[in-house]
């Protein structure tokens, strides 16, 4: 047996299979939720340390009431003054789900199906063992995310590394509400993707504008290769609203019925008018004008051959085409947001879609990524070539802030960008596309979508349907982490799935970039309206622009 000192002794069996039940008097206060503790038992002729999770704790025996009446006096005076032999005072009865030994070839965790006898010690797991059998890789190698540490332990003692390889082919969720943490959590793991030790090709969807402070990146000695400037440097790109073109040849049919919402009497002039366009001699470069030309003949050539007036129908579709056109600045003739330009090993993109409408965003997002996907495939069967815009030889991650917008669940609420997302989500891993979902409301996320990221990092949730939504859709988190959900402090976060051997409950590290996702302070904001310097640039900005009197026009009589 070893020599360390035991925390508790084991009872018996708990109320289910995997579970047992120890007895503590945990004066030290180290037995917390979640906490890891083992028993050693004999297996194969080897001494195994079976761990497992702390997942319940009951007081036995506490101080009899009496002891507490008087909060002017201590409860422990009270029982020294009287002779009271309790001694220890408190004891704990402590439930334990088994994870199992560790085993390392496998490198997974190994039920041996043997709960501790009743009366065989329990020992609380040293912190270099669990940095060692919780975490796949150690912060600081090739593939790792350094992203916090275990909750029940003391600040860095036990560090939490994903394994990246883990999450950008099995695909990653951040779920939590509103304040959360979920984009600082975001942060911390676009840091870590673009160290020397990734070098990640990632795209970052940002529907409010809150991931421009990443270019701080680029100034930070943190991230870079070596001392010398051809050493590994990494870049951040962030294209502003203005930048985010989609060529009117890139638009699939699909995005043209969900953009100009057409009605079903002129859908058949659209599709016949996009079939021609996008097959005849311009089929990569037509337009809008190329387009609204087409359905103006289909329409002629149609009313001809069935004795019917189609102008109206063409006309009311051009004008939405044209309404489309003059309203939009996301669409252009021949300005393209190309691959090459978003995707480049060590280069972050930062796509800001801020000013731009919800149904243009999804529009955007549906493109680029069936681009992306369709050079991925073309890519690793051969069938593109440098030059080709079908071309990308490296594999690539997105990441959707908002994903509840791109693939809403419900009934009657599918968006353009839902058939490509949930297509890359099932047959990305293939082909190296990962993507990355947060949301604030897992309730409105596509439960599909939602189940199809394995690995999972969970925040604080109060609300009872999106917590019924997170137990749903994520399978490898036990009910006693979720319970958890509600009780969860700002930076406090359940992961689990592949990119770790365990599920853990960690706290997400400080970022090394300033967090762009901070809300406005109004009082502050009101209150420096009337601070010394805004008053008297006030005052220099009335003097220089006096507006000028209207004439008073009023009759007024004369004496």
């Amino acid at each position: 047996m070893s020599a360390t000192t035991p925390v508790g002794t084991a009872k018996g069996p708990g109320e289910k299979p995997h579970e047992y039940v120890f007895i503590s008097p945990d004066h030290d206060q180290a037995i917390k939720q979640g906490e890891y503790v083992y028993y050693e038992v004999p297996i194969d002729g080897q001494e195994r340390h079976v761990i497992g999770r702390v997942v319940g704790r009951t007081p036995v025996r506490l101080l009899p009431d009496a002891f507490l009446s008087d909060p002017q006096v201590a409860p422990d005076a009270v029982a020294d003054l009287i002779g009271y032999e309790g001694g220890g005072h408190e004891i704990f009865e402590v439930v334990v789900a088994i994870m199992g030994y560790f085993d390392q070839t496998l490198k997974t965790f190994v039920n041996p199906r043997i709960p501790p006898r009743s009366g065989w010690p329990i020992y609380l797991v040293p912190s270099e063992i669990l940095a060692r059998v919780l975490n796949r890789c150690t912060p600081g190698e090739q593939g790792s995310a350094h992203i916090g540490w275990l909750l029940s332990r003391p600040k860095g003692e036990v560090p939490i590394a994903l394994a990246a390889k883990e999450f950008l082919s099995t695909h990653l969720a951040i779920i939590a509400s509103t304040g959360s943490g979920k984009s600082y959590l975001a942060g911390v793991i676009i840091e870590e993707l673009l160290k020397p030790t990734n070098k990640a090709c990632m795209l970052i969807v940002d529907p409010h504008g809150e991931y421009e402070t990443l270019d701080h990146i680029m100034a930070r000695q943190e991230f870079w290769g070596g001392p010398n400037p051809s050493s590994y440097r990494p870049k951040v790109k962030v294209l502003h609203p203005d930048k985010v073109t989609i060529r009117h040849s890139a638009l699939s049919l699909s995005d043209l019925h969900y953009l100009l919402e057409v009605p079903e009497r002129q859908e058949f002039l659209l599709n016949e008018a996009y079939r021609k366009v996008s097959s005849g001699e311009k089929r990569n470069r037509w337009t809008f004008a190329d387009l609204v030309e087409e359905i103006t003949r289909i329409a002629e050539q149609r009313g001809e051959r069935d004795k019917l007036d189609y102008s109206s129908s063409a006309a009311a579709l051009g004008w939405r085409i044209d309404r489309l056109l003059h309203s939009s600045r996301s669409f252009h003739e021949s300005r393209h947001l190309g691959l090459a330009e978003i995707f480049e090993p060590g280069q972050c993109t930062v796509l800001d879609l801020s000013e731009i409408d919800k149904r243009e965003q999804q529009v955007i997002v549906s493109v680029l990524l069936r681009h992306l996907y369709e050079a991925r495939v073309e890519t690793e069967h051969g069938r593109s070539q440098d030059g080709d815009n079908k071309y990308l030889p490296y594999p690539a991650f997105v990441l959707l802030e908002e994903a509840h917008h791109f693939a809403p669940g419900g009934e009657g609420t599918s968006v353009v960008s839902s058939k490509i997302l949930k297509q890359i989500l099932a047959e990305g891993r293939k082909f190296g596309v990962g993507i990355g979902l947060i949301s604030q409301r897992p309730g409105k996320l596509d439960a599909d979508v939602l189940s199809q990221c394995m690995t999972q990092c969970i925040m604080r949730i109060v609300n009872p349907v999106d917590q019924a939504n997170v137990a749903s859709a994520v399978e490898s988190v036990g009910r006693d982490l979720l319970d958890e959900l509600p009780a969860l402090s700002k930076g406090q976060v359940i992961v689990a799935g592949p990119s770790l051997n365990t599920p853990v409950l960690a706290q997400v590290r400080e970022r090394l970039t300033p967090h762009g996702g901070q809300d406005i302070d109004a009082p502050r904001e009101w209150d420096a309206y009337f601070s010394e310097q805004a008053v008297q640039r006030r005052q220099e900005e009335a003097t220089f622009y006096q507006p000028q009197r209207p004439v008073d026009r009023m009759f007024r009589p004369t004496d």
